[in-house]
């Protein structure tokens, strides 16, 4: 049994367009940067974290019910966070729109990196928990489009404060690595993790 730890539709639509059969049941936890954290650190700790709150959350404490014992053994729990860094800065999800506008300008016209941590909690011990990272650049952009952009919502609840997938794709000049881990899952990297656990993904009709 598969469980995405995550209320993201974006997570869910790539998790099902990989194949994957699952169930989802969202982590909540807090999601702030631990005073002086890395980059790399708090996005591996945030992933890490959901899985495996997730995953006791779901598993029994009494283990007597032979269908409650199956559900532990038979569980993995995949947990995933992603961020944004630019010059090794951390650009979360904006607190306000004032916010969403001071990140968009610091994009502008730069390289920045999207890294995802994805983490599996299951029977087998300690997560299993790996990184993928992508490069991507956005053109210059003018003041009245990133006033336009935060005025529509879409930032302010994506890690720095913009969708790939939605208003923000038409400013990206070039990306270096897998498109999905920016839009939040990276799913070659999901995919090689779950199969190694015995999870096979499924055509789609």
């Amino acid at each position: 049994m598969l469980v995405l730890a995550s209320a993201s539709p974006r997570r869910r639509e790539l998790l099902a367009q990989a194949g994957f059969v699952f169930t989802v049941h969202p982590a909540h936890i807090p999601e702030d940067p631990l005073p002086s954290e890395q980059p790399i650190a708090y996005v591996t700790r945030l992933a890490r974290e959901k899985a495996e709150a997730v995953y006791r959350g779901l598993t029994p404490r009494d283990s007597s019910s032979t269908s409650e014992s199956r559900l532990g053994k038979d569980l993995t729990v995949l947990g995933a966070d992603t961020t944004v860094t630019l010059d090794n800065q951390i650009l979360a999800k904006p607190a306000d729109p004032a916010d969403a506008s001071r990140m968009l300008r610091l994009l502008s016209g730069r390289g920045h990196e999207v890294t995802t941590a994805v983490s599996l909690a299951s029977p087998e011990g300690s997560a299993d928990t790996r990184c993928a990272t992508t490069e991507v650049f956005f053109r210059e952009l003018q003041e009245e489009e990133i006033q336009r952009y935060v005025a529509g919502g879409e930032p302010m609840d994506k890690a720095g404060a913009y969708a790939i997938q939605g208003g923000a794709g038409p400013w990206v000049e070039r990306i270096e690595g897998e498109y999905s881990n920016v839009v939040g899952l990276p799913v070659s990297l999901v995919t090689e993790m779950l199969r190694s656990r015995g999870l096979a993904a499924h055509a789609r009709d």
